[in-house]
Formats: structure tokens, sequence, C-alpha cells
């Protein structure tokens, strides 16, 4: 009877050892796992083999740390762009705001159409329209000015449908990706379709990129002095368009190095990940988020008016990119908070 509860004590003890084991064993892995929310997926292996494989010394396809340059774009790559662009949004807010101290817009295009919430209307009004709203909503304010409205409706402002600050409808996987970058001694930037100015005053807190290494769209504007004080006036006119090839040329003029890695999801990111990764003697990475989960985000590509995933998804086989399914790929989409 004895000799029975010693076997039957080693054995509790030796399974209590074995459960204990594999409890370390999952922590320590989960420690050292630099993609967590990522399935065990070809994508996430695609990440990982390309960091590997550019930061092996002492081989022919090691690159040193000062051309390890990761581009990004932002909208629909590393935070939600549905059902509308997130600046967008901002812009028809502002229509609102300053509706007030102009009555005429009661009876104007496109500004009538946001008023009344005629999204059918506004759509028509196509990119002139667009424009127009950027513009006035966007200018007539000195850059320090323009800062404090931004900061001011970021912090406030929630999506429709999450009910959540926008700065948390952000790709927890693609803030893994940048951060796994980082320690593997590469400079990741922000190259976006949006205004540079909407862009900087939340990237460093919310992405860990600073202002200086974000690249958007921008509107002229214009030094003067207010009584003794340095301005800069914000101007109704388009400077630069960080969209479609106007990426590339964006990225030569601000960064002066090609990347070897970037980031996008949408045919806008077409011309920047044919300039990163068509071309040069060192391995190169590209890849393309595709927003398949319908459930956990949304489900669109080619007939979406934000977003649109077409040419870009038809020449990721051509040129071997990655693409995400983001219902297959991840175990989560968003942060926890």
């Amino acid at each position: 009877m004895a000799a029975a509860r010693n076997i039957l004590k080693f054995s509790r003890n030796a399974a209590f050892g074995v459960a204990t084991f594999m409890l370390l064993a999952a922590s320590a892995f989960a420690q050292t796992d630099p993609l967590p929310s990522w399935n065990d997926t070809a994508a996430k292996s695609s990440i990982v083999a390309f960091v590997e494989k550019v930061t092996k010394q002492n081989t022919t396809d090691f690159v040193p740390e000062s051309d390890r340059i990761a581009v990004f774009d932002n909208d629909g790559t590393l935070w939600s762009e549905q059902p509308m662009y997130v600046q967008l949004a901002f812009a028809l807010d502002r229509v609102k705001t300053m509706a007030p101290e102009h009555p005429e817009w009661k009876d104007t295009q496109p500004f009538k159409a946001v008023l009344e919430g005629d999204l059918k209307t506004l759509a028509a009004a196509g990119e002139k329209g667009l424009m127009e709203i950027l513009m006035t909503t966007h200018s007539g304010m000195s850059s320090d000015e323009f800062l404090k409205i931004t900061t001011d409706w970021i912090a406030s402002a929630r999506d429709p449908k999450f009910k959540k600050p926008y700065t948390e409808l952000v790709y927890q996987p693609m803030i893994e990706v940048m951060q796994y970058l980082r320690n593997n001694g590469f400079k990741t930037f922000i190259v976006s379709g949006g205004g540079v100015e909407f862009m900087r005053p939340w990237t460093e807190k919310v992405y860990g990129i600073p202002p200086e290494q974000v690249i958007g769209s921008s509107i002229k504007t214009q030094f003067e002095m207010v009584g003794d004080v340095p301005t800069l006036r914000r101007l109704p006119e388009v400077n630069f368009i960080d969209d479609k090839a106007g990426k590339p040329v964006g990225i030569n003029e601000k960064i002066g190095r090609r990347p070897i890695a970037a980031f996008g999801n949408s045919d806008g990111d077409l011309e920047m990940l044919q300039w990163t990764t068509m071309g040069g003697t060192t391995p190169r990475f590209g890849l393309i988020v595709h927003h398949t989960d319908a459930e956990r985000e949304y489900a669109y590509d080619r007939e979406t008016q934000f977003g649109k995933l077409d040419k870009a998804l038809d020449a990721a086989p051509i040129n071997g990119w990655t693409v995400v399914d983001m219902k297959a790929d991840w175990k989560q989409i968003f942060p926890d908070k």
C-alpha cells in the first residue's frame, strides 16, 4: 500500500513538473516571439525570414543599418480607413464647426451636402469637391493653430462603428512589425497620402514614429510676422500630393535612401512598392494588407471607394510581395485597451 501511495505521489509530482515546464516554455516563447499577434502562417514567416536574412552578418544578403529603411502607408495599413479616411472625417467635422461663420454654405455645394449628411451628393462632387473642402478646412490659420485643432480633434473624435478613438483602431500586428524592425536596426517611416501636419501630432505616441519620419501630402505655407511673433500661415493651395507616383518622389526627397521594405494596402501604394522592391542588389520586401475580415474589421478590395486594392493585388504574386489575409493571418486586429 505504501509503495502504491509513493508511486501515485511520484506520478502527481511528475505531471505537475511537466505542466510547469510546458507553461514556462510557452511563456518563454511568448516573450521571444517578435510578432505575437500573428498566426503562424506564411505571411509571418516571410517577415521574419526577411529580417533574419538582411541582419545576418558576413553573408551576401547582409544590409548595413544605415540602409535598413522601411516605409509604411498609414490609412488601411496601420489604422482603419473605413467607412472613410479619418482625415476626411476630420474635414467634415470642421465644416460643421465652421458653418456658423459661413451661412452661405447652407446653399452652396459641396458644403450643403456635408451639413445635410448627404453623402451621395458629396461623393458626386468628386475630387474637385473634396479638394475644396480640404482647402477650406485646413487653411487660413497658422501651423500652431492647426496643430491644436488636430490634436484636440483626434483626442475627442470617435469612430462611428467601434465607438472608440481613432488612435485605438490601429493594427496591433503592424505595431509589432514596426517595433520588430526597429529592434533589428531599421528606421521606420510613414509615407501616406494623408496630410503630414494632420499625422505628425500623434504618430510618435501611437506608432513610435517621430514627426521628422512622417512623409505626407501638404499645403503651402507662408512665413509672416504677426506683430512680433514669427508665424507660418497655411494657404489654400496644394504643395505636394504624397500618393501613388508621388510616394517614391516624396521618399527620394525626404529620406534620400531607397527603402528595402515597403508596407501598403491599396493601389495608392503600388508605385511605392515597385520603387522599393524592383531593382537593387540587396534583398527587398513588399507587403500588402488585404482587408478580408468583415466580422472584426472590414472586408473590401477592388470595389471600395476608400483604399481600393486592384492593380496592386494583381501585381503582388508577380513581384513576390507578401499579401496578408487579415482574417487568416492575424490573431487580433486592434490593441487590447
